[in-house]
């Protein structure tokens, strides 16, 4: 329960509001009275325009829903259908021509490809982790990872057969990636001190210092550290202890699906690790061998060029942050006798802690352009994402910045977004800098939009059907039309499966030969693995042969399973397949407070869930439901059997509160809500249910 002080009529959390005073406000010179003032003023034009479009997207939901019921048993009239939604404002006319005019933008987003990373804010450790993975070394993904086609590390320290092996793949990579002359094999070098490197293209050699030599190909560096004191180094020909890649580009430190921020306590910690961020300092201790490490951020990378000058490369990813859509609120302050909307409270914190960085203050800083950027989610149509970049004015007015200093990066995951995504970029089109796609909560979307139309195919044949693939090709058609390339990001969505490196290596490929420049991995060591993608594909070349813009016929097409006939043992497996996954997240997010994690699916394979893999697995099951295909009982019985796989897949957890035994309590009641009231909840979102839960759990502790 938050103790409130009154700041120009804002009740705010006291912890926060003195952690805003000193820590944020101070540091910039920036008066505190001045600032709530105009925070008030702020609240007074932005909250009311939040909760009407929030009451424009029910009051389309609900003329969907009765379209659809009034059809019931008719064919799907596909012409009629489009009609309908341009009728009732959900479709809107495209914009004219137009290229986006986004100014001082970095490099990293700009003009380079690579991977890009995904955090939870509120795990300093793990943001450490995921800022640092600028930089990794190939010789350890390939060692720890499946990624490498040879035998398994045998246990009881350092294999040097798995050792060998990872040594020649490497080299294998540099002789695509950096190729000698007359034909030698990096496998082939010796004495490279006395020798020097034979390069195929001399060019490609951009730097050194007195450990390593650097190389570039594809706008992309690589690092080969030379070390004969090294326990690799010397006993390699070359004495080439390590391979570094530049991996993780950009990294998103997220508000949103993957944290669970109830209270002010939560988004304290999340704004504070924010600030360690963008001040330099942040660090973290833990215990590891029994010994205290302590994380901090890399410094960045010294090295001389080739004409004698000194440079420097940034030791971390260019760094996001994700604000949460314009759904919830948050007790952390309240205004007018209500909580105020997160979205506005996310855009004014997270801006105000970034404004730092433009002013210089930070130990390394994170634009190198003077730019904050956010990524904003669940927006709804082209209306959400004018008012978005109308609060970002507002804020910049507020904390005294530039126009279009904060960037914004649009997720294309709600359905009236895809469905008007060049209107949407046009709304924003002095200040946007991303668009992406995402499968789950863009599914839960299309599920929940047609609800009443009837079942739905099951999740596994989601990814083949039309709707899907005439998402993924117009995300790019639209931001390659719209002057995207080279200017912003196209990005695409997240490999969930960290233990799967060797298939990610085969199927992720796939996304930058589709046209991303970026695309979401789930940790540090698969951004290194999926930076030798990048090296393989030039994806600016490709976006050039690209920008076909499908109609919208096939996007709208429902995915509805017409002339199915399931066997029970197939709705039984679906049903089961959905409990668990659903049960298995909820479990951690109610009882843990953890909103992003490896959790195992039915069959024991570590997956990285967040709230998207929530959404579309409770839409799915409620879908199923409201059309008769399972009953009521059956969604009983497989949560309770799917309750006693989750509890012993959490058996060796000693925090783990186990579900069977807790029947009554959070976490079973969460799930149950999910599913039962999923017809009811505002665009299939789990946030509102969540929250109320993890509340109780809070405040019973």
């Amino acid at each position: 329960m938050s103790n409130y002080v009154t700041r120009a009529g804002i009740e705010v959390d006291q912890a926060l509001a003195t952690f805003v005073e000193t820590e944020v406000l101070a540091p910039l010179g920036r008066d505190g009275e001045t600032f709530w003032t105009g925070f008030a003023s702020l609240l007074g034009e932005f909250a009311p325009r939040n909760a009407a479009l929030l009451e424009k997207r029910e009051d389309l939901q609900a003329k969907i829903d009765a379209w659809h019921v009034e059809r019931k048993g008719q064919p799907h009239d596909a012409e009629v259908y489009r009609a309908f939604l341009e009728e009732i404002g959900y479709l809107v006319p495209e914009p004219g021509d137009f290229t986006i005019g986004t100014q001082n933008v970095d490099p990293e987003i700009a003009t380079m490809a690579g991977p890009q990373l995904v955090v939870p804010i509120l795990n300093a450790r793990f943001l450490l982790n995921a800022a640092n993975a600028r930089w990794g070394s190939l010789y350890d993904a390939f060692y720890g990872t499946d990624a490498l086609e040879a035998p398994p590390a045998r246990p009881g320290g350092y294999d040097e057969d798995r050792g060998a092996a990872v040594i020649a793949e490497a080299k294998r990579f540099m002789d695509e990636a950096v190729p000698l002359a007359d034909g030698t094999k990096w496998a082939d070098l010796t004495d490279v001190k006395d020798n020097g490197i034979p390069l195929a293209d001399p060019a490609q050699c951009v730097g050194w210092n007195d450990k390593a030599c650097l190389f570039k190909h594809n706008g992309l560096h690589i690092e080969v550290v030379f070390d004969p004191e090294h326990p690799v180094g010397k006993t390699d020909p070359a004495n080439i202890a390590d391979i570094n890649l530049e991996a993780a580009l950009t990294t998103i430190a997220d508000c949103e699906d993957s944290v669970a921020a109830v209270d002010a306590e939560d988004k304290l910690l999340a704004y504070r690790n924010w600030l360690g961020v963008i001040r330099g300092d942040l660090s973290e201790s833990f215990d590891k061998g029994g010994k205290t490490v302590t994380r901090e951020l890399a410094k960045d990378c010294s090295y001389t060029a080739p004409d004698g000058g000194e440079f420097a490369l940034p030791g971390r990813s260019l760094m996001f942050v994700r604000n949460v859509g314009h759904l919830m609120t948050n007790p952390a302050m309240r205004w007018d006798g209500k909580e105020i909307p997160e979205g506005i409270l996310d855009a004014v914190m997270t801006s105000a802690i970034s404004a730092q960085d433009v002013a210089g203050l930070g130990k390394y800083g994170n634009s190198r352009c003077g730019s904050i950027y956010i990524v904003k989610p669940k927006m709804h149509g082209p209306e959400e994402c004018a008012f978005t970049n109308d609060l970002f004015d507002a804020v910049e007015d507020l904390l005294g910045l530039p126009r279009h200093t904060i960037k914004v990066g649009v997720m294309d995951e709600e359905r009236r977004t895809s469905a008007n995504l060049g209107a949407c970029i046009h709304a924003v089109k002095d200040r946007i800098v991303f668009i992406n796609t995402g499968f789950l909560d863009r599914t839960g979307d299309e599920i929940h939009t047609s609800m009443q139309a009837g079942p739905m195919m099951r999740k596994g044949e989601m990814k083949n059907s039309a709707w899907l693939k005439a998402y993924e090709a117009r995300n790019v058609g639209i931001g390659l039309k719209h002057g995207l390339s080279g200017r912003a990001q196209i990005g695409k969505g997240m490999w969930a499966a960290p233990d799967l490196m060797g298939q990610m290596m085969i199927e992720k490929i796939g996304h930058l030969r589709a046209g991303a420049n970026t695309a979401w991995v789930p940790s540090p060591t698969a951004a290194t693995l999926h930076a030798i993608h990048y090296h393989r594909e030039d994806v600016f070349e490709i976006q050039k042969g690209l920008g076909n813009v499908p109609g919208l016929g096939d996007l709208l097409t429902i995915p509805l399973a017409e002339g199915t006939n399931w066997s029970e043992d197939e709705i039984g497996e679906e049903l089961d397949n959905n409990c668990q996954g659903l049960l298995g997240y909820v479990v951690r997010w109610i009882d843990q407070g953890v909103g992003c994690s490896k959790v195992p699916d039915i069959n024991d394979v570590g997956l990285m869930e967040d709230r998207a893999t929530l959404r579309i697995s409770s839409q799915h099951i409620a879908n199923w439901l409201l059309h008769g295909v399972i009953s009521e009982g059956q969604v009983i019985d497989s949560l309770r059997r799917m309750a006693a796989k989750v509890d012993e897949q959490n058996a060796d957890d000693p925090t783990y509160e186990p579900l069977l035994a807790n029947e009554d309590g959070p976490a079973f009641s969460a799930a149950k809500d999910l599913i039962f009231k999923g017809v009811e909840q505002p665009s299939g979102y789990t946030e509102p249910l969540l929250h109320a839960w993890r509340l109780k759990k809070k405040a019973a502790a």
